[in-house]
């Protein structure tokens, strides 16, 4: 299924739905791998732990919210795919960041993660038939298929090294 066949996208998350490529979500999935694999590892190394303004993350902090929210939304979609007709819970994306403690661990710890969980992320995907992809579940923002979320990791993923680009760098 491609990003264009779509219907109905997500309050909020369309923002990161629309920064996904229009193709099929395996190859969508991938290209978020293939990002992660082409990092610029030694330019996000020398960012050290700047942020770009009090009270805003680090880049490790922004890599392990990635992480989290890949987690989360990995089981909102298995959820939904099973028929879950429970609610599923929202997080405090800065209270989890705040607990994760992110500055303890390298660079190279939290990519080797990212990375390991994009694959995984990608098999789940694999895994869903058609009509699977097509289920719809409800969380603390409101409906939205699986599919959809398949789009919104990728897009998660663009949105934050567009934030990187525009506000980590000029600290370099």
């Amino acid at each position: 299924m491609k990003r264009s066949a779509l219907t109905e996208l997500p309050d909020y998350f369309d923002r990161y739905i629309n920064l996904s490529d229009d193709v099929e979500i395996s190859e969508a999935l991938q290209t978020s791998i293939d990002e992660i694999s082409n990092a610029p590892v030694e330019k996000w190394s020398a960012l050290g732990d700047k942020a770009y303004a009090p009270g805003k993350w680090t880049i490790k902090d922004m890599l392990q919210h990635m992480v989290d929210t890949e987690r989360i939304f990995c089981y909102r979609a298995l959820a939904i795919s099973r028929e879950e007709q429970q609610l599923l819970p929202g997080f405090d994306e800065d209270a989890y960041a705040n607990a994760a403690h992110a500055t303890h661990r390298t660079l190279p710890e939290i990519l080797d993660e990212l990375l390991l969980l994009h694959k995984t992320t990608k098999a789940l995907f694999d895994s869903f038939t058609p009509a699977m992809l097509h289920k719809r579940g409800r969380s603390f923002k409101g409906w939205y298929s699986v599919a959809d979320i398949a789009f919104i990791l990728a897009g998660h993923q663009r949105w934050h090294f567009k934030v990187l680009e525009e506000r980590y760098y000029p600290l370099l």
